[in-house]
């Protein structure tokens, strides 16, 4: 099977500051990838409330991960701040992908990049429902 890949994309919508904490590190010294999971969804929720969205209310709609794929570059260790910048893309009509890239402040060097693939949903029906108009009208190209 051929390794997953990922594009950055030419620009991203939000970004913020994560450090790596002690409990963040695994047996091999360095962060779990685990935790890199746990920091693209921090990152997700703070790029959801910097819109005024959260994850259970996107203009009236939930939102649902309907995939994952991380990629790692290198590793990062304790004390080390990281960047991690969301990018909104590839909108269908009921959902859109996060990229996201994961690097060191002080040296840049980039961590990671991934992808989360979300849905719209509607928790209450147990159905995915179409992208609200206020989140594409933000993120769509026109």
């Amino acid at each position: 099977m051929p390794r997953a890949t990922i594009q950055i994309p030419d620009n991203f919508h939000f970004q913020t500051s994560l450090n790596v904490r002690i409990t963040d590190i695994n047996y091999g010294g360095h962060l779990g990838n685990d935790t890199l999971l746990a920091y693209i969804h921090e990152a997700r929720v703070k790029f959801l409330n910097h819109f005024k969205f959260s994850e259970k209310d996107v203009d009236g709609a939930g939102i649902i991960m309907a995939d994952a794929v991380i990629i790692y570059k290198s590793q990062a260790y304790y004390g080390d701040v990281l960047t991690v910048k969301v990018s909104v893309t590839d909108l269908s009509k009921r959902a859109c992908d996060l990229i996201y890239q994961i690097s060191r402040d002080n040296d840049r060097k980039e961590i990671a990049r991934a992808k989360t693939r979300i849905a719209f949903f509607d928790y209450q029906k147990n159905t995915t429902i179409p992208i609200p108009f206020k989140f594409r009208s933000l993120f769509e190209k026109t």
